[in-house]
C-alpha cells in the first residue's frame, strides 16, 4: 500500500494544477471559474488516460502466455502486475511439483511386480501399468478410454466387476492363458474402481507341489506301515513255524529300512534347502572322494558289473565333502541298481577347458525315455515305480542331487536313449576347482548316508 499516498497526492497536485492553468487563462477571457473547471477536468481525464494505458499493458500481458514479465509500472498498475506475477509464479512452481510427484508415482507403481489399472465410472481405462497390460493383454496407449469389458472379456472378471468387487478377488487365466491371475477392485474417489492384478501362478504351483509332496510322503510311509501292521497281526494271531516266524522279521526289518531311509532323504533334503550356502574356502581332494566311491560301487555292485573309475586330473573341491559324497553316491548306485548284470559303469572326473570339473557316470543300463528326462530330479518322480520300489529306491535320489549341485553353484546334466545307457555328469563351477594334489592323507570317509533314487 505505499502506493496509495504518492497516487493520491499526485492526482490531487495534477487536477490543482490543471484548475489553476484554466483559471489564470480565464482571468484573461473572462470566465476564469469556467476555464479552471475545464483545466481541472482536462488534468483528470489525462490521469485517467494513462491509468487505462497501464491497464492495457497489464491486460496484453495477461492475455498472452506470461512467459516474460509483468509491464513495471509505477504507482497501483505496477504493485498489481508484480504481485500477479509473482502469484503465477508460485501456481507454475506448484504445478510442476506436483507434475513430478506425479511422474514419480506413476513410476513407482510402473516398477511394481503387481498390475494396477484405474478406470472411470463407466469402466474406461484411465491408465494402466506395464504389468497390468501383460496381465489383461491391453495396449497402455491404444486401449486408453475403451471399456475394459470389451477388451478383457473373462466370465469371472466380467461378472466380478459388474459386482463391484464385493467378493474380495477372484483367479482367472491371464491373456495369454499360461498365468494364474488374482485379482482385486477397490473403489476410489466418485465412482472410480481400481482393478489390482498380480501373477499366483508359481504361488499356484509351488501349492500343487506341496500338496503331491504330502500326498507323495504319506503314499510313501502308508504303504510299509500297511506291511507292517500285517505282519505284526499274523505273529500275533497265527502259529508259525521258526523258519516262517524268521522269514516275517526279514521282511519286517526290510520295510522297516525302507522307512528310515525314506526319513533320512527327507531330512537331507530339508537340511540341504535351509542350511546356509556351502562355503569356498574349505576344499576336499576329489580323489578320496573317487577312491570311496569305487570302493562302497564294488560293495554293492557284488561282481556283477565293470566297474571303472579314473581321474584325469588330480584337483581339490570347495564346498561340503559330504555333500558331495552322496551327491556321487545317488548316481553310481543308480547306475548300478538300473544296469543289468554284466553291464558296465564309468565313473571319470575331468577338468573343462573353462576351469570347471565334472563328475561322468556312464552306464549301459536300461536308459530312459527323453520324455522323463524334464522331471526326473522332481521330488517322488519314477518312469517305472514298480521297478524303484523293488531296488528300493525313494524317489528323492536325483532331487537331493539336483539341491546339493545347485548350492555348490552347479548344475546336474542328465543324458540317456532307452536300451543303450544313460549319463549324469555332476558339474563343479570354476570357482569351486582347484588343480592340484590331495590335500593330504588319512582324511575319513563322508559320513553323510547317500540318499536312494
Amino acid at each position: 500500500m505505499n502506493w496509495l499516498f504518492p497516487r493520491a497526492v499526485a492526482g490531487v497536485m495534477l487536477v490543482l494544477a490543471g484548475a489553476a492553468a484554466g483559471y489564470v487563462a480565464g482571468l484573461a477571457l473572462k470566465s476564469p471559474l469556467l476555464l479552471g473547471l475545464l483545466g481541472a477536468l482536462a488534468s483528470a481525464a489525462v490521469l485517467i488516460l494513462l491509468d487505462t494505458l497501464r491497464g492495457h499493458r497489464l491486460l496484453h500481458w495477461l492475455r498472452g502466455n506470461q512467459q516474460g514479465t509483468a509491464p513495471r509500472d509505477a504507482g497501483l498498475w505496477g504493485e498489481l502486475g508484480y504481485r500477479i506475477e509473482r502469484a503465477l509464479r508460485k501456481r507454475e512452481q506448484q504445478v510442476a511439483q506436483e507434475q513430478t510427484r506425479l511422474t514419480q508415482f506413476l513410476s513407482a507403481i510402473e516398477a511394481s511386480p503387481n498390475g494396477v489399472m484405474m478406470l472411470d465410472p463407466e469402466d474406461h481405462i484411465q491408465w494402466c501399468n506395464r504389468v497390468a497390460a501383460e496381465h489383461f493383454g491391453l495396449d497402455p496407449q491404444r486401449d486408453l478410454q475403451q471399456r475394459v469389458t470389451n477388451l478383457v472379456r473373462a466370465p469371472a472378471f466380467v461378472a466380478y466387476l459388474q459386482g463391484g468387487g464385493s467378493k474380495g478377488s477372484i483367479q482367472f487365466l491371464g491373456a495369454r492363458g499360461d498365468v494364474m491371475l488374482s485379482v482385486t477392485v477397490r473403489e476410489y474417489g466418485e465412482g472410480m474402481k481400481l482393478v489390482l492384478s498380480q501373477d499366483i501362478t508359481e504361488r499356484e504351483r509351488a501349492d500343487r507341489m506341496r500338496r503331491d509332496f504330502v500326498a507323495n510322503v504319506s503314499h510313501e510311509i502308508r504303504t510299509p506301515l500297511t506291511v507292517l501292521a500285517g505282519f505284526i497281526e499274523t505273529l500275533t494271531n497265527l502259529p508259525l513255524t521258526e523258519v516262517e516266524r524268521k522269514r516275517v522279521l526279514s521282511l519286517m526289518a526290510q520295510q522297516t529300512e525302507r522307512m528310515q531311509t525314506l526319513v533320512s532323504d527327507l531330512l537331507t533334503l530339508a537340511r540341504l534347502e535351509g542350511g546356509p550356502r556351502p562355503p569356498t574356502d574349505v576344499w576336499c581332494d576329489a580323489g578320496q572322494l573317487m577312491a570311496q566311491m569305487e570302493q562302497d560301487a564294488h560293495n554293492l555292485s557284488r561282481g556283477r558289473h565293470r566297474l571303472s573309475f579314473r581321474i584325469e586330473q588330480p584337483s581339490r573341491l570347495a564346498g561340503v565333502e559330504s555333500e558331495y559324497f552322496s551327491a556321487l553316491s545317488n548316481l553310481v548306485s543308480n547306475a548300478i541298481r538300473y544296469t543289468p548284470e554284466g553291464g558296465s559303469i564309468e565313473v571319470v572326473w575331468r577338468v573343462r577347458p573353462d576351469g570347471s570339473g565334472e563328475f561322468v557316470v556312464k552306464d549301459t543300463g536300461i536308459g530312459i525315455d527323453k520324455e522323463h528326462l524334464p522331471r526326473l530330479a522332481e521330488r517322488f518322480y519314477r518312469v517305472d515305480g514298480s521297478r524303484s520300489r523293488e531296488t528300493g529306491g525313494t524317489g528323492l535320489g536325483l532331487s537331493i542331487v539336483k539341491h546339493v549341485m545347485q548350492r555348490h553353484g552347479g548344475e546336474l546334466d542328465m543324458r540317456s536313449e532307452p536300451g543303450k545307457g544313460s549319463e549324469f555328469r555332476l558339474i563343479v563351477p570354476a570357482l569351486r576347482v582347484s588343480v592340484g594334489g590331495a590335500i593330504g592323507g588319512g582324511v575319513k570317509a563322508p559320513a553323510a548316508p547317500a540318499a536312494s533314487a
